[in-house]
């Protein structure tokens, strides 16, 4: 790039040293996009506003208005276009803004409308409760976590991820805690699939870039194919010790009638005099057999034969 002072939207340069927001390939492909936009907007509301207005006025000024308001839509949506991946930025950084405005405006009211010894008192109050109360400190730590995952997840995406031709990566939607870790949804681009996140050795790499023991990626819609869902996993919720409340309900003194189960089984059994044929069930007389019951034919009795009148 030379060396020139100049400065565009979505990068530049000043005295040498170029600072890029958005790469190149992708600045050229939203100009590309901006300019069809463009027209393709003028040109349909020109002609649609141009149709409409001429019923209420005169035609010549009904087709300049429309091609006016075309104009401005036009360039409306091609500004949109434009600054998309801008927008994208701001959109990935909005929790951090958010919290940072806050903070800011928060502690400038804070000082002008109390005292300094009391805007300090609160200060340590807001801070110290977190450290101090362990709920409030796990609530904060889930949504650090929450907003570390969301970056780690798309650094990921420009590292190892495969994009599709114009270079688009999915697009993190939402993150909230959960009692394993962190759960993650994402939108994938035209191009993209949920197989090329469940790529040997992909999911492993996930895991490993945001700090967890281990990562799965699913489905999280049965109609839409584009939405995915990432969870990580920190911890195991089910390893820890539970402590069970059932020994509070039972009595402190138990009778001496109380039914109570033999501590071991009985011992003394030679189990070789056990038939190891076990007999069939009886059939109670009350049980409702569907299957016809065989009766046995008595065999026919047979005729005493003498030996004698064949000799």
């Amino acid at each position: 790039m030379s060396k020139s002072t100049r400065r565009s939207l979505l990068g530049g340069s000043r005295k040498g040293k170029t600072v890029t927001v958005i790469e190149a390939p992708t600045r050229m492909n939203q100009r590309r996009k901006a300019k069809v936009g463009f027209w393709v907007t003028a040109l349909i509301v020109a002609v649609l506003g141009g149709t409409v207005a001429a019923h209420y006025m005169h035609p010549i000024l009904g087709g300049l208005l429309g091609i006016v308001a075309g104009a401005l839509l036009g360039a409306l949506v091609a500004v949109l276009i434009i600054v998309w991946p801008v927008l994208r930025i701001i959109w990935h950084w909005l929790p951090e803004i958010l919290i940072g405005t806050f903070l800011v405006y928060g502690w400038t009211w804070l000082i002008f409308a109390t005292p300094m010894w009391l805007s300090l008192l609160i200060l340590a109050g807001i801070v110290g409760a977190p450290s101090a109360y362990g709920p409030v400190r796990r609530a904060v730590l889930s949504v650090f976590w929450c907003l570390t995952v969301r970056h780690r997840l798309r650094m990921c995406f420009a590292a190892f991820i495969a994009h599709n031709r114009q270079r688009t990566l999915p697009l993190i939607l939402l993150a909230r805690p959960t009692p394993a870790g962190e759960r993650v949804w994402l939108w994938l681009r035209p191009g993209l699939s949920l197989h090329d996140l469940e790529q040997p050795g992909q999911v492993q790499k996930l895991a490993v870039a945001c700090w967890a023991n281990e990562a799965r990626v699913t489905r999280a819609s049965r109609k839409y194919a584009a939405l995915i869902r990432v969870d990580i996993t920190r911890r195991e919720p089910l390893a820890d010790t539970i402590v069970s409340s059932l020994p509070d309900h039972v009595p402190a003194t138990m009778p001496a009638t109380a039914p109570v189960s033999p501590a071991m089984p009985p011992v003394g059994l030679n189990f070789n005099d056990v038939d190891a044929r076990s007999p069939r069930p009886r059939r109670s007389p009350d049980s409702n057999d569907a299957r016809p019951r065989r009766t046995r034919q008595p065999e026919p009795a047979s005729e005493d034969i003498d030996p004698s009148d064949y000799a």
